[in-house]
């Protein structure tokens, strides 16, 4: 525990997420299961991503296990193989870890069989043999994430804390802007804090404008550290999550006219609306920052460098003076530089 409350006290930490988007979009996981197969399938694309992610500026290598659970593996016919997956990421993500001197994070996640308490004792179990593998692979802390229900939020909390890890946990909210219990965030991660969660905070569903009254709601209700992990899609008011959003370009080409999951390029954030995110959170007491689902590289690094850091990738940070055209550079053709207009 000691470790991540150290490094946050020293200032904000980031954890870049987003493993299931960037791999589906690489053709190594397949959309809809979203199931983390790749771990066995592809291990060095996942340790490869790893790399990239803390390339440009990640303080956390999170363990792929986020859908890695026995209901997603049951639907998809692979049960068997539940520890070999969690055991094999948390092997690579560890390696990365060592070899980068960044956090190493086991993760656990949304069960979708949770219908409410008469549902604890099957999620608990599940969550049990997860953390039991996190905990063996020796992390630092587990992170817990994209709960739309508080209940089995306090559930995987309890079961990291009983495991003796700190517990990073974030909810989910959707376009009611509340938990699925009718709960505000802020009433929510307050329920979290006092169950013992050491990082309470939101992730996932929402983009930076949306997410981040909530997280002012959230910051002002607890007093350990908060979590803010946006979707890097311009969600609105009127569509406040990238599951609500519409795009009439691809309306009937995709299942139920949702441009949610396989569609929504046209809606990703710039590195620069990223940026922007990450001053407007950090202004407002986030010090847990990444981005989730649709997250690249380059979103990281811009998450990085507006937090005054200069991570290995920043030695590629886009310079246009240099652009033929574009640029400003006074050796560049002048007759390039008024064709500019014209492009």
């Amino acid at each position: 525990m000691a470790e991540l409350l150290e490094r946050l006290a020293q200032g904000p930490v980031i954890c870049a997420e987003g493993y299931l988007f960037e791999l589906e979009r690489r053709g190594y996981l397949q959309a809809g299961g979203f199931v983390p197969e790749v771990v066995l399938e592809h291990p060095e694309k996942v340790a490869e991503l790893h790399r990239e992610f803390v390339h440009a500026g990640s303080d956390v290598v999170e363990a792929f296990t986020y859908y890695a659970h026995r209901e997603k593996l049951r639907i998809i016919g692979r049960e068997e193989a539940l520890e070999q997956i969690n055991r094999r990421a948390l092997d690579l993500a560890r390696d990365v870890a060592a070899e980068s001197g960044a956090l190493f994070a086991g993760d656990i996640c949304n069960t979708n069989v949770y219908t409410g308490p008469e549902a604890d004792g099957l999620v608990r179990s599940m969550f049990e043999e997860q953390v039991a593998w996190a905990a063996e692979a020796g992390v630092d802390f587990v992170i817990g994430e994209t709960f739309s229900w508080l209940g089995e939020a306090l559930v995987a909390t309890s079961v990291i804390k009983d495991a003796g890890l700190p517990a990073v946990v974030m909810l989910t909210a959707h376009r009611d802007g509340t938990v699925r219990e009718g709960i505000s965030p802020g009433e929510a991660c307050r329920r979290l804090e006092a169950a013992g969660a050491d990082v309470v905070g939101l992730n996932c569903s929402r983009g930076p404008d949306t997410l981040l009254p909530l997280l002012e709601e959230v910051r002002a209700a607890v007093t350990v550290p908060v979590a803010g992990l946006p979707v890097p899609y311009r969600t609105t008011h009127s569509h406040p999550t990238m599951q609500s959003l519409e795009d009439p370009k691809t309306a009937g080409l995709v299942v139920g006219d949702r441009p949610f999951p396989t569609a929504l390029d046209p809606f990703t954030c710039s590195r620069y609306e990223i940026a922007e995110f990450t001053r407007r959170a950090r202004d407002i007491g986030v010090d847990y920052l990444g981005v989730c689902c649709g997250a690249a590289p380059h979103h990281i690094r811009s998450m990085a460098e507006a937090l005054g850091r200069t991570p290995p990738a920043s030695r590629y940070t886009a310079d246009l003076s240099k652009h033929y055209a574009l640029g400003s550079d006074a050796t560049l053709q002048e007759a390039n530089r008024q064709f500019a207009e014209r492009l």
